[in-house]
Formats: structure tokens, C-alpha cells, sequence
């Protein structure tokens, strides 16, 4: 049985670890009765706030929870990655991420938890990794567009309504056939996949949504996901 992601676009523990909102939706929508949540801050060279955060954020959620080095001593991942339930990927350097993720066989292993039926989630440079391709900043300058895990068809892009280049790089890649359409998430959205298919939006902010976005006489055209709304 394959197993469901939920890519979230911005937000969440790292802004507001005392709300859990969107969290305490990943924590519940495991299998597992008290989950165990493994957090890799992989892609922000391990900030150190970022990772009290989680904790703090984490601690408020009926779950069990840890975090891994990957720069430090760090611990077997396979059976790490074997007693998880929840496999959380923190927001940052997509492409720095990735390559670390490589060196270590870590990607192959979220490959393989995903298909063992685990529940995968991340913000940001952990939204976009699941997925054929992202829209990532780690490059200084102009967004690009980067090969990904492979895990989900399409491109997504976070932050889509949160940083001023987000809807021009969009509309340039769909105008230049880079792609056909791309899975745009805005800031306090998710989108959570059961398998390969989309389940639900999530609004975790108000009126906030996802979007599959292509383009019709050089404009475009947003359709949004249907969405539940859990900011209330």
C-alpha cells in the first residue's frame, strides 16, 4: 500500500509553534494511534531555533518525536526511517538538501517508507521534494526549476501567494514549456496526496488555497483544489 504525503506551501511550526494547526492534521491522519514524528532540518543547515520550534510545536500533539542530524553523528537511518511513522522535511535549500540526502541513501529510503505506506509531510524545500520537480530560490537570483525525488507527478511551488516572484516564474515556466501546469500552494495551504492522487486542500490560515495553475491566451488560469478549512 503506498503511502500519503501532505506538502505544505509556508507556515506552521516555524512561524508559530504555540498554534500547531496544520501539525496536529499530520499527527491525526497517521496510522498509528501516538505516532512517532522524526524531523530532518536538513535543508536549513539545521537552525538551531528551527528545530527548538519543532519541538516546541510537537510537544503540544498526542505523538512522539525526534529530530536527525545529518551533519553531526548521525544515527542509522534505515532503522530510523524503520520506526517512523511520520516523516517530517523541514523548509531551506532544496538543491543543498537533496544532495545531502543523496550522499547518505536517504532519498532511497523515503522512496521505500513511501511505499511501506508512511506518512511523508514537509514545508517548503520538504513540499516540493516529493515531487517530479519544484520552483526553488536556492539559487541566488531568479527561481528555477529542480529535479526532485520523483515520488509525485508535476511541479509544485510553494509560497505561491508569500514572495513577489513566485507568480512571474510560474507564468514564465508554463509560457516557456517547461511545463504544462504546476501545483501552486500558497502560504498557510497544504495539499495532502493518499497514493499518487490528490486527497484535499487544506486552508490551515484563512482563505487560503492551492492551485492547479496552467495558462489560456497568455494569461493565468488558477484552479483551486478543493479544499477543508481548519484555521477556526
Amino acid at each position: 500500500m503506498a503511502g500519503q504525503i501532505i506538502a505544505i506551501g509556508g507556515g506552521g511550526f516555524g512561524r508559530n509553534p504555540k498554534e500547531p494547526i496544520i501539525e496536529d492534521y499530520i499527527v491525526k491522519t497517521a496510522s498509528s494511534k501516538k505516532p512517532k514524528v522524526t524531523f530532518f532540518p536538513t535543508a536549513s543547515a539545521e537552525n538551531k531555533d528551527y528545530i527548538v520550534n519543532f519541538y516546541n510545536a510537537f510537544s503540544r500533539l498526542d505523538c512522539t518525536f525526534n529530530h536527525i542530524s545529518l551533519f553531526q553523528n548521525t544515527p542509522n537511518l534505515d532503522l530510523i526511517i524503520d520506526e517512523s511513522d511520520i516523516i517530517y522535511i523541514g523548509g531551506g535549500n532544496t538543491k543543498s538538501m537533496l544532495s545531502v540526502f543523496r550522499e547518505w541513501k536517504l532519498d532511497q529510503l523515503l522512496i521505500k517508507s513511501y511505499n511501506d505506506g508512511k506518512l511523508l509531510c514537509g514545508v517548503s524545500a520538504g513540499a516540493i521534494c516529493w515531487f517530479e520537480k519544484g520552483i526553488t530560490d536556492s539559487w541566488e537570483g531568479d527561481l528555477r526549476m529542480l529535479d526532485c525525488l520523483n515520488i509525485l507527478p508535476g511541479v509544485c511551488c510553494p509560497h505561491y501567494d508569500g514572495e513577489v516572484k513566485r507568480k512571474p516564474s510560474v507564468k514564465k515556466f508554463i509560457k516557456n514549456n517547461q511545463a504544462s501546469s504546476i501545483l501552486c500552494i500558497e502560504d498557510g495551504a497544504a495539499i495532502h496526496y493518499e497514493g499518487k492522487n490528490i486527497k484535499k486542500a487544506i486552508s490551515f490560515y484563512p482563505n487560503k488555497n492551492v492551485y492547479d495553475v496552467s495558462m489560456a491566451d497568455g494569461s493565468l488560469i488558477e484552479n483551486s483544489i478543493n479544499k477543508i478549512d481548519i484555521s477556526k
